[in-house]
């Protein structure tokens, strides 16, 4: 009934698995890769025609982590999985990028690529081999795809790179200093397509050696696919790339001149109204016949791109005029807005970014429920890019898939930088407004971010800077690695490569090539060039704050303290009425972890006093020889007991009220007075042991010796 393909390889650690002919049938491609217990299916279709006129290659690819793989039941009120997570929408981005490219030119055919976690064995991330079962379903399935591809994490630990580190060493890098990287890297056999990393101040010749440590990896893995595809691949879709180069030179011949002069416009604005304005008359000069042809967009592309790389390769001239190592002028402000925590507006060239910091307690860290556990972050970072900074109308709505990769981006960029939680007890959160966008807007969050958190008070190690460069190569080899570079740059060049860090080194590393020709040589040459321009932004940020501005009046005060864990139900109280009675009496927010550390927070100082003293009298022990003022709770026969640390009260022996001889304690004492008191000990039961008479109760000092002797006297 079946006709069951399987290949196995020794890969690291893990036995790498893919399987073929069982599952998914009717599908074009379909297979189920597993490394270690971690399984993935990955299900490819493709439309057999293309939709008319459609200008555009519709690619869609979706991951989905079933909560069944880990032995889970969904959180929340439905219990089913819902709208992607974060972590859903991330995965889908880090497959869909490297494959995109391998398409053959010209193939706009719907293509759905579905990835499905099956099983997550809580050591091996179901990502990578997510990616591996997507390009070996791409593999067999018989679609125009110029593969395969693999991927590969790569971690780096005192010196050594590690290949697909686990799922634990990955998570919560930041808490975990002898972890300096978090790389993913896709490629083919020949070159590498995709990176993606979280770092720790590496070096240029450190990340670029992870990335070659992560390709060579990776070639075993490409190999196994080839092998499955030989035993399990259909016949390749009959698909001819369109031959539109009669139509090529007559928009060529139509407007080459007038697209060039337009492409000489330094403003945004205006070269784009230019360029749309030359499209039009291009247009009006074809033929009727040339006017309806599916390939008009792609020739206008095509001559776009090369009015545009020519000039750049060959003359060194880019679009605004600029070198090609060249950074636009840089404006950095902050404290624009008075009642936020933190603020900052960063503006280079047309980008700029609003980004604006707020300070929160332990209530407001975000809880994230993955398949390897339940966990809370204290650091968020929001990206928002509007329709208006492209001067353009459309549909706001909830964030798509670029808002949340480029939020990522910035988030890892910076939060390698970040305080310990234990010296700043804060909930971070950073929201990026693009207000302006022409050039990388996410490496204008991290700059803004960067500026928004020290204007907040955040004590950052260093502050942190990002630059995107560009690549044109052309098919003779020559090429041009451009710095800071334009939107028209990215969208009609080879390469974005965002590389983000301090002086001391980078922090992250994203990279998305279009070309299957990227040497190391290239690689290495756009490291240094992007390193001179980060080099060159700190030090116009430098211009503005180079440290941790003073708190906001509008922010939180934290204070923390740390509670023995056998006293942490003695704060809380029985249903929480002890916790509850603090925040109460004391106005401040308390948060208590299992740990035993404690948050208060308000921004009144007293408050927070208040709470820490309430805390305190709770967990504290009573020491033996101090003074204490205390209340009057009992009267007995032979003495009161004195409320006088807390909840614990003590016994004040009728003989220890007064130097002289007493009929009763009533005859001095009653309930509620208030007394002070000495602690003498504890008897051998435990019992504490307290004087009256050895303090002046006016003063609460301890009477001297001599005066000790009068009165008994």
């Amino acid at each position: 009934m079946f006709n069951v393909t399987k290949k196995s390889m020794q890969w690291g650690e893990e036995t790498l698995t893919l399987e073929t002919g069982k599952v998914a049938r009717q599908a074009d491609g379909t297979v189920i890769a597993t490394l270690g217990e971690t399984s993935v299916m990955a299900n490819v279709t493709f439309a057999k025609k293309q939709k008319e006129g459609q200008d555009f290659f519709p690619l869609t690819v979706h991951y989905q982590e079933k909560y069944y793989a880990a032995g889970k039941v969904p959180g929340g009120f439905f219990k089913r999985e819902a709208r992607p997570t974060e972590k859903e929408t991330l995965t889908a981005r880090l497959i869909d990028r490297p494959i995109r490219p391998l398409f053959v030119p010209g193939f706009k055919n719907e293509v759905l690529v579905m990835c499905t976690v099956l099983s997550h064995d809580l050591v091996n991330d179901p990502d990578i081999v997510a990616m591996i079962a997507a390009s070996a379903a791409l593999t067999i399935s018989g679609a125009p795809f110029m593969g395969p591809i693999a991927g590969a994490r790569v971690g780096y630990e005192d010196g050594e790179y590690i290949l697909n580190p686990e799922v634990d060493d990955m998570h919560k890098l930041r808490e975990n200093p002898d972890q300096r990287l978090d790389l993913v890297v896709a490629g083919t056999k020949e070159a590498v397509m995709m990176v993606e990393s979280e770092a720790y101040e590496l070096t240029e010749a450190e990340m670029l050696g992870a990335v070659t440590f992560a390709h060579e990896q990776i070639q075993p893995v490409i190999d196994l696919i080839i092998d499955l595809a030989e035993d399990a691949a259909k016949e390749p879709f009959d698909f001819q790339p369109p031959d539109y180069s009669a139509l090529y030179d007559a928009v060529k011949a139509a407007g080459e001149e007038k697209m060039r002069a337009a492409y000489a416009i330094t403003d945004k604005q205006e070269r784009t109204t230019t360029v749309s304005a030359v499209k039009e008359e291009i247009i009006a000069a074809l033929t009727e016949e040339q006017q309806a042809d599916a390939n008009l967009g792609s020739a206008l592309k095509k001559l776009e791109s090369s009015v545009l790389r020519g000039d750049v390769v060959k003359n060194g001239r880019r679009i605004d005029g600029r070198r090609t190592d060249e950074v636009r002028p840089i404006v950095c402000e902050t404290g624009l807005l008075p009642r936020t925590h933190g603020s900052a507006l960063f503006t280079r060239g047309e980008t700029q970014g609003l980004v604006v910091t707020t300070l929160g307690t332990g209530d407001d860290e975000q809880m994230i429920d993955a398949l390897n556990g339940t966990y809370k972050s204290n650091f968020l970072l929001h990206y928002n890019f509007p329709p208006y900074s492209v001067g353009e109308v459309g549909r706001v709505g909830s964030p798509g898939r670029r808002e949340i990769g480029h939020g990522k981006l910035a988030w890892r960029a910076l939060q390698a930088v970040l305080p310990a939680a234990t010296d700043f007890p804060y909930t971070i959160r950073v929201v990026s407004e693009i207000t302006e966008s022409n050039g990388s807007s996410s490496m204008a969050s991290v700059c803004g971010g960067s500026l928004s958190m020290m204007d907040a008070g955040v004590p950052l190690k260093a502050p942190v800077a990002g630059v995107a460069m560009g690549l044109v190569l052309e098919e003779d080899g020559s090429y041009a690695i451009l710095t800071d570079i334009l939107g028209d740059e990215d969208h009609l060049g080879d390469m974005d490569f965002k590389v983000a860090g301090t002086e001391n080194g980078i922090t992250s590393l994203q990279m998305d090539i279009k070309v299957a020709g990227i040497t190391p040589e290239i690689m290495e040459k756009a490291l240094a060039q992007a390193k001179e321009g980060r080099m060159h932004i700190l030090g116009e940020m430098a211009k503005t704050l180079t440290e941790a501005s003073g708190f906001s009046e509008h922010a939180p005060r934290i204070e923390t303290m740390t509670v023995p864990q056998d006293k942490i139900r003695e704060v809380i109280g029985s249903g929480g009425k002890v916790i509850r009675e603090i925040v109460e009496v004391s106005g401040a927010k308390v948060d208590i972890n299992d740990d035993g550390v404690i948050k208060i927070a308000s921004p009144n100082g007293e408050a927070i006093q208040k709470a820490y003293d309430m805390i305190y009298s709770i967990v504290a022990e009573p020491e033996e020889g101090k003074i204490y003022k205390g209340k009057v709770v009992k009267i007995v026969d032979f003495g009161a007991f004195v409320n006088f640390f807390g909840k614990r009260d003590g016994l004040v022996h009728v003989s220890q009220i007064l130097p002289k001889r007493l009929n009763h304690p009533s005859d001095v004492l009653k309930e509620g007075q208030e007394v002070w008191v000495k602690l003498l000990g504890f008897d051998d039961r435990g019992k504490v042991r307290l004087s009256m008479k050895i303090v002046d109760q006016e003063t609460g000092e301890e009477i001297a010796e001599e005066k000790k002797e009068e009165a008994a006297d």
